[in-house]
């Protein structure tokens, strides 16, 4: 188990109680202000001394309240990347990532220098001060250094919040390759939906302080009724799907996922990029038979897995298309009307415009 964290924690009149376990390379933590977040990271990262439970890290107890045991922060090798890069403006960006050495022992250095600057793509950066780097080449940086450490965990805690959109387009793609291609294990804090659909392995959801749901990101996000308060997430499928062929005469893009082919508006990546797309709920319509003379481009069969209430009028119908599971939005009375039930087969029918770009990353392993 790579994180497992049980743990009561008083701060003034707010209470966290939290217990879950994560095996994902990537476990966001996810909910309000105020739910309990940031408190967390900071019992991982020794910044909080716990009244009550216990941490362990890839097996190893950091802290267990019944044994008495509180292993310092600077000897329990967890990296940590806050909302600011937090890099020294009187260092140049190489002396900035070589400072993240000194508290790791000789015996304990595995990481190379060379390979954190290229999987960052911040060697062109080596020489500069910080006060001459954007938002985002800051935070890589940053990340950079929290790695030269060789940590055990890497805590990131909203990394992203502080960036515009453009910085944050530039970010995604080296913690994609972090998370695929790294050693290393990450806990993100985050607020958005979005974030976590493109880069979580793992969702933990938070409430005033205590775990309202968790587990893998596909199944938590397909079942908003487990956000709370309401409101915080909308319903959508996470599927995984390669790039297939570009239709540069339409400026399309064609995937291939389990459930079929997908096309989309034209995509930069090349022609066998693996890639999670997100497929929110309110996108897709249903149909009892296969619809022909029609305008969307998409449209895969599959059945019904189950019915699942949802905010007024409406439901979400879980659904299985050749092994990708997605979730459709619908009335109540389109689900009385067309008699949808379980085992029912059916017709997703999506538009092409109406994927979530900011959902879509990469992964390593696409499905074929």
């Amino acid at each position: 188990m790579i994180l497992d964290v049980d743990i009561r924690h008083e701060q003034g009149a707010f209470v966290l109680e939290a217990s879950f376990q994560s095996n994902g390379k990537l476990t966001a933590l996810f909910g309000p202000s105020g739910s309990g977040k940031t408190t967390i990271v900071n019992a991982i990262g020794g910044l909080v001394r716990l009244d009550h439970g216990r941490i362990h890290v890839q097996e190893q107890v950091l802290v267990d309240t019944e044994k008495y045991i509180f292993v310092p922060k600077h000897r329990r090798r967890i990296g940590y990347v806050f909302q600011e890069g937090r890099l020294f403006p009187h260092l140049n960006v190489r002396q900035n990532l070589l400072f993240g050495r000194w508290f790791t022992p000789r015996r304990d250095r595995k990481t190379r220098f060379d390979d954190v600057v290229d999987l960052l793509g911040i060697g062109r950066l080596l020489e500069r001060r910080p006060s001459t780097l954007s938002g985002g080449e800051k935070q890589r940086v940053a990340i950079g250094r929290a790695l030269l450490a060789d940590p055990r965990l890497l805590l990131m805690d909203e990394p992203l919040a502080s960036l515009d959109d453009a910085r944050k387009a530039e970010i995604f793609p080296y913690i994609e390759r972090l998370r695929d291609e790294g050693r290393v294990p990450i806990v993100l804090v985050s607020h958005s939906v979005a974030e976590i659909a493109r880069l979580a392995t793992f969702v933990v959801l938070l409430s005033e302080g205590r775990v309202t749901a968790s587990g893998p990101a596909a199944d938590v996000l397909r079942h908003p009724h487990l956000f709370v308060p309401p409101g915080l997430a909308e319903a959508g499928a996470l599927i995984e799907a390669r790039i297939l062929r570009h239709e540069d005469s339409f400026g399309l893009t064609v995937l291939q996922a389990k459930a079929g082919p997908l096309t989309v508006p034209r995509l930069m990546q090349p022609i066998g990029a693996g890639l999670r797309v997100r497929l929110r709920a309110r996108d897709i319509m249903l149909s009892l038979q296969e619809p022909v003379g029609m305008s969307a481009l998409n449209v895969l069969p599959g059945h019904i897995s189950s019915i699942e209430s949802a905010e007024g009028a409406s439901v979400d119908v879980q659904l299985d298309c050749s092994g990708d599971a997605l979730v459709a939005r619908v009335t109540r009375k389109s689900v009385e009307e067309l008699g949808l039930k379980p085992g029912l087969a059916i017709y997703a029918i999506i538009k092409s415009i109406a994927f979530d770009p900011e959902a879509l990353g990469a992964v390593k392993s696409p499905h074929p």
